[in-house]
């Protein structure tokens, strides 16, 4: 056979069995610069026991890697074509010969893991045997080995994969932008060249799974949310935005997207009944009329009341299609259908409307005629009906403006002039600075729906009125500056429009703008208008009396419920409607104090009245007040017991809307919570407690907490686009109502996901 060689020729002994330049030991076979020994084998610095594998520097238990198109499992290892079984090995269809590596040498392992190819192993100096690995885009240093132990390179990997490293990020954006021309994903044409050098992708939702119902539902909500059109789904950009994301995800015809708009309208109605099952009081309706280019129109309502835990809720309860929504009998079944499927027949308190008709009267009684029928109304239904607050706002503040109409075109002309260049507006401001005009504000143009913009626009063009005079005699192109008499009209009706724009913001400032706060604006508003109508100047007396001519048809209808209201304010009671009383009726105040106290009394006897079960049953164990306390026993003062009992059946305890008015007024802090107040006085003041939280639910304005009193469209009578009108009524319904419901619906429990590292070829 020959001399061995070593390393040219193979050799066998005993067990051993060459195969070219192969020599295999036992259970050892070695291809290339291979060795295993029995069940180790190692290739390159790869080593498998059993069921581990090191790879590079790292260790992977549990027979779990992927590489691309390897797979380990146990001691069996596909590459390829190749696989390797206990001691076999196949590669094709042939055997590879390879040099014979000698088992005496060692051989110190090449370091292959990619991250390598970032970074460079340096010593630290003064530290024997530590080192560092430092990057060699950036030159940051990370652990590496402290002489005893490596610490891996799984934090190298992060610092090059996740993007860490800010010379890798630059790459990238320059990549993006040079394969934006070129270069293409995997479903285009483009000719770029792909890198063939494994890389690390990371993704935190390898493991998560795909819901396609959850999913679509999570669709419909963003469909009702953001008031996109159904039909969103069958546009090609849509479709190619999904497919995507999630190619799984199976994109709705507008049919099954109806059904899943239904299905959330379905889950928030029975989430909101829940709600109201367990409402202690009653609840007041806000009522919206809304028109179609059609005959049609619709009826919005909506409910606010005060839970358990004494928290002010609004929420929509139906939007109907009516045949005519200002008809008195319509707009009556409607009512009376929506208080049948919600349960709450007997729970009506009041309804508000924001419709501003010259027949209010008339309307009002026949609407509270067709319900007291069938429902059992408070105090004979005097606080039955009720006035928009923010209605009535912005009809005055509209009535003004059209008082002065011709004036404001003026104005706006001459800000659309003077806003035409910049040469103007630099002309104009040099103007000003040498007429010394010491304002400070912004001419800008004004929103026309938005009542509030056009007083901001005129109060800053009365700053400015010199300066428009001034540009008029220099400029030969601009000839709209208002006369002298145009601007008295002008700072007449910013006077007056002030008092609505602050009444406006005081409003709006509240958190929870409870029935309360109310009458302290409309009492004051009402005092200045009626002073204003003796105003010596004409200008002035004209505009406020056409102001005062409709606020006080408001007054006169909503006086009585925003004074009761107030009186459920600890801090206030009757005493604050005494005041105003005398401030604006004088020597007759106290005859309308009367009618204020006497209503408030009838209203304390229907609650008393009441059945234990129709109002709660939170004074079950509170005795009430005219009841003598129990006698004692065993203290030897029987005869005391009995004089107090003879007190009581002589003397009569006050009741409780007594007791309450002859108390002290709570001091006026600052952040007092009036709902809180009575939450923790519920126990003292068990009947009138229950008065006071559907007293103070009264929703005086339509304006929900945080919208704004000034845009038109949130108050009167709204119009419906073609597209809702289009659609079924109970689509219709659907999509305003889960809309309304949705805002205030928990959050989704947040995911957690997997986190997984994929190695890409």
């Amino acid at each position: 056979m020959g001399e061995p060689n070593g390393i040219e020729n193979a050799m066998v002994h005993d067990n051993e069995m060459a195969v070219g330049d192969e020599m295999i030991h036992g259970n050892e076979m070695a291809d290339g610069s291979e060795m295993i020994h029995g069940d180790e084998m190692v290739q390159g610095n790869e080593m498998v026991h059993g069921d581990e594998m090191i790879h590079d520097d790292e260790m992977i238990h549990g027979n779990e890697m992927i590489q691309v198109e390897d797979m380990i499992h146990g001691n069996e290892m596909i590459h390829v074509n190749d696989m390797v079984n206990g001691d076999e090995m196949a590669n094709g269809h042939e055997l590879v010969s390879a040099e014979v590596t000698p088992p005496t040498l060692t051989r110190r392992r090449r370091k292959k893991s990619l991250v390598w190819e970032h970074f460079t192993i340096e010593p630290v100096p003064g530290e024997r045997g530590c080192q560092r690995a430092c990057c060699n885009l950036c030159k940051a240093t990370f652990a590496y080995s402290s002489g005893t132990k490596i610490a891996g390179t799984s934090h190298l990997k992060r610092h090059i994969t996740l993007g860490s490293c800010p010379m890798i990020k630059n790459q990238e954006r320059k990549m993006a932008l040079t394969s934006a021309g070129g270069m293409t994903d995997n479903d285009g044409e483009g000719t770029a060249e792909r890198p063939t050098k494994r890389r690390y992708r990371y993704t935190g939702f390898a493991n998560a799974t795909f819901d396609q119902d959850r999913s679509s539902s999570y669709l419909a909500k963003l469909i009702i949310l953001h008031d996109y059109p159904l039909h969103i789904v069958q546009q090609p950009a849509f479709t190619a935005l999904t497919e995507s994301l999630q190619p799984r995800f199976r994109v709705a015809d507008v049919d099954t997207m109806e059904g899943e708009v239904y299905a959330v309208y379905q889950k928030g109605k029975e989430s909101l009944l829940q709600s109201l099952s367990s409402m202690p009081g009653r609840i007041s309706l806000t009522i919206g009329l809304w028109t179609t280019s059609q005959t049609l129109g619709y009826v919005s309502l909506a409910g606010q009341f005060i839970d358990t835990e004494w928290k002010v809720h609004r929420r929509m309860l139906n939007f109907m299609m009516v045949s005519s929504p200002h008809s008195e009998n319509a707009l009556s079944e409607a009512i009376s259908s929506s208080l049948t499927d919600w349960n709450m027949k007997d729970k009506l308190f009041t309804i508000t409307l924001d419709n501003d008709c010259s027949s209010h009267d008339i309307y009002s009684a026949n609407l509270r005629d067709h319900l007291s029928n069938k429902n059992n109304l408070m105090l004979k239904g005097q606080l039955f009906v009720v006035r928009c607050y923010a209605n009535i706002l912005n009809a005055v503040a509209h009535d003004v403006i059209a008082s002065i109409h011709g004036v404001i075109y003026n104005i706006r002309e001459s800000i659309k002039f003077i806003k035409a260049s910049s040469a103007r507006e630099e002309r104009f401001a040099e103007i000003a600075l040498q007429l010394e005009i010491p304002s400070t504000k912004t001419l800008c143009l004004d929103v026309t729906t938005q009542w509030n913009t056009t007083y901001l626009m005129l109060l800053a063009a009365l700053d400015y009125r010199q300066a428009f005079t001034t540009l008029e005699t220099c400029d030969d192109n601009y000839n709209e500056s208002p006369s002298a008499e145009d601007w008295k009209r002008v700072e007449a009706a910013c006077n007056y429009l002030k008092f609505l724009y602050d009444s406006a913001h005081s409003i709006m400032a509240a958190a929870n703008p409870t029935s309360n706060l109310f009458f302290h604006e409309a009492w004051k508003l009402q005092l200045e208008l009626s002073n204003a109508i003796t105003h010596e100047d004409q200008v002035f007396s004209s505009i406020a009396k056409e102001m005062h001519e409709r606020f006080d048809k408001y007054w006169k209808d909503c006086n009585l419920v925003l004074a009761i209201a107030v009186v459920m304010d600890p801090r206030f009671k009757m005493k604050l409607v005494e005041f105003s009383y005398s401030k604006i009726y004088g020597v007759e105040a106290a005859k309308y104090v009367k009618v204020v106290d006497d209503a408030l009394h009838d209203l304390y006897k229907d609650y008393v009245e009441q059945p234990v079960s129709s109002t709660g049953e939170a004074n079950k164990n509170v005795p009430a007040n005219n009841t003598a306390a129990a006698p004692s026993t065993g203290d030897g003062l029987l005869d005391f017991d009995m004089y107090l009992s003879e007190i009581a059946i002589s003397q009569p305890s006050k009741s409780e809307l007594e007791q309450y008015l002859d108390e002290a007024l709570t001091p006026r802090i600052q952040d007092f919570e009036i709902v809180d107040w009575w939450k923790l006085n519920t126990l003292k003041f068990p009947t009138l407690s229950k008065m006071a939280r559907d007293i103070l639910a009264i929703p005086m304005s339509m304006v929900s907490s945080g919208g704004s009193i000034f845009s038109a469209a949130t108050t009167g009578s709204r119009m419906l686009d073609d597209y809702r009108s289009s659609l079924r009524p109970e689509i219709v319904e659907a999509l305003f109502c889960a809309k309304d419901w949705l805002q205030y619906a928990p959050p989704p429990p947040e995911e957690a996901p997997g986190s997984a590292a994929v190695k890409l070829e």
